[in-house]
């Protein structure tokens, strides 16, 4: 970060949108600052347009003041209700809104709102580095207004509530949500004070929509480092709320001297291992949930210590009560998250043993065009410590990519479908849709994948007709 005087925030500043600002204001009489994001982000060196404005008095008057000075290109768009505008000027979107102070029930996140001052707007602010404000009168253009020390918590990489945690909290749960992404995504630690009251107050959470905390769990996992987000949330008691069956995996068993991994921080370590190569969303959603179903399919066997038989294929299956609470998306994201699921260990077995054409071809098929993401997970769940082995596997998994990329090139879509189809099962022995149908079928298909005969009518035709007869349909 950089910090600045106020003449130099004057010189930032010196752009003709806060000049125009600057004069509706004026002709108003009316006080008026930059707020909020803008504001940290000029001192953390990144660009941004959209641009907060907190008026003392009627922000929605010097909205329209400013639409006359922009003229006809500007969109003015006012939001009565909530005593908010907003102006649209080629790439630059201003807010409007007057200083207010706020104060809630116990069972709500929606406040009384109440004309304030500008120290009544910077106390209800969620965090020290967003309470920060700029002055855009002419008199005081670029005097930074800083009353709980925002810049030096912002240098010092802090997250700070303005007041005392535990009100700021409890007045607006979401805000624990927030504290996590700003300290995720700006990599930065949670003040003492404001963490244990995270961990006091998170049983708030329940009151909070499930889209509200959705946006923020995604800004979460779209940060470059989102194991962070998920320590702390595990830590203050969050992900247990949210997330139990995540939350759960956050546990080490011992029995005769044996103990299984950490499948927590094994799951963050594979979710980090995915953000440096992905900036899918839906692809790191399907690394955390990767080992979901561990908790639920852990079982100790004495001859070999402890297993998690079948835990990719109950895991599949529990990430759809996930997505349903979380209110994700349960389309085709959904059943995205599940078919990687799913499918994750397949690769890792094919890569444990000798490399046949017929398994790759299977998980072509099962993967179809989602392959590389599958492959992009697999790597990213090589998290062992025994160098020997992490070799050798991310070895046979160079190998798979490279048959997978062998049958990509000769059109796998059309390799790997038969050429006879159901339709053309029915007809040839008067069949209706059943499970004879099926049967067939898959016995192609089988033939297909294990490479058995070139996927041509003829050969294919000549099997049928052998299985048509072993069932008696001919």
């Amino acid at each position: 970060m950089k910090l600045y005087s106020d003449e130099e925030l004057a010189e930032i500043l010196d752009q003709e949108i806060f000049h125009q600002i600057s004069e509706a204001a004026d002709h108003l009489g009316l006080e008026c600052y930059v707020v909020g994001g803008y504001v940290r982000d000029i001192f953390l060196e990144r660009p941004s347009n959209d641009i907060d404005v907190v008026v003392v008095g009627s922000g929605i008057s010097v909205a329209k003041e400013l639409k006359k000075i922009l003229g006809h290109k500007a969109h003015l768009s006012v939001f009565k209700n909530f005593g908010t505008a907003q102006v649209k000027f080629k790439d630059t979107e201003v807010e409007f809104v007057g200083a207010r102070k706020e104060s809630y029930s116990h069972d709500s996140r929606k406040p009384i709102v109440e004309n304030g001052t500008l120290e009544d707007d910077q106390n209800r602010r969620d965090f020290t580095i967003n309470a920060m404000a700029i002055c855009l009168n002419k008199s005081r253009f670029g005097e930074l207004v800083d009353p709980f020390n925002g810049l030096a918590d912002l240098e010092d990489g802090i997250i700070a509530t303005p007041l005392e945690p535990g009100i700021t909290f409890s007045d607006d749960p979401l805000r624990m949500m927030r504290c996590v992404r700003f300290a995720t995504q700006l990599n930065f630690q949670i003040e003492d004070e404001t963490f244990e009251a995270l961990e006091r107050m998170a049983d708030r959470i329940k009151i909070v929509s499930g889209e509200r905390i959705e946006v923020e769990l995604n800004k979460i996992m779209l940060s470059p480092v989102p194991s962070k987000g998920l320590v702390d949330l595990q830590r203050c008691g969050l992900l247990n709320i949210l997330m139990p069956e995540v939350a759960a995996l956050d546990i080490v068993e011992q029995k005769n001297g044996r103990a299984h991994k950490n499948n927590f921080y094994h799951t963050l370590e594979v979710l980090d291992n995915v953000a440096r190569k992905s900036d899918s969303l839906w692809l790191r959603w399907a690394a955390l949930l990767h080992d979901v179903g561990k908790t639920k399919t852990k079982r100790w066997d004495p001859a070999i210590g402890w297993t998690f038989h079948n835990h990719n294929y109950i895991g599949a299956k529990m990430v759809n009560d996930i997505f349903r609470r979380l209110k994700l998306p349960l389309g085709s994201e959904l059943k995205y998250v599940q078919k990687l699921v799913d499918l994750h260990m397949r690769p890792q077995v094919i890569a444990d043993s000798e490399v046949t054409d017929s398994a790759v071809r299977r998980l072509l098929n099962d993967a179809g065009d989602d392959i590389d993401d599958l492959m992009t997970l697999c790597e990213a769940d090589i998290t062992s410590k025994n160098e020997v082995r992490k070799k050798m596997f991310l070895e046979n998994f160079r190998m798979v990519r490279e048959k997978l990329a062998d049958l990509q090139e000769k059109d796998y879509k059309r390799l790997l479908q038969p050429v006879i189809d159901g339709n053309e099962i029915m007809e040839l022995f008067h069949l209706k849709p059943s499970r004879e149908v099926g049967t067939l079928k898959q016995y192609l298909k089988d033939a297909v994948l294990d490479n058995k005969v070139e996927n041509e009518r003829e050969p294919l035709m000549q099997l049928l007709m052998d299985k048509a007869r072993q069932m008696g349909l001919v």
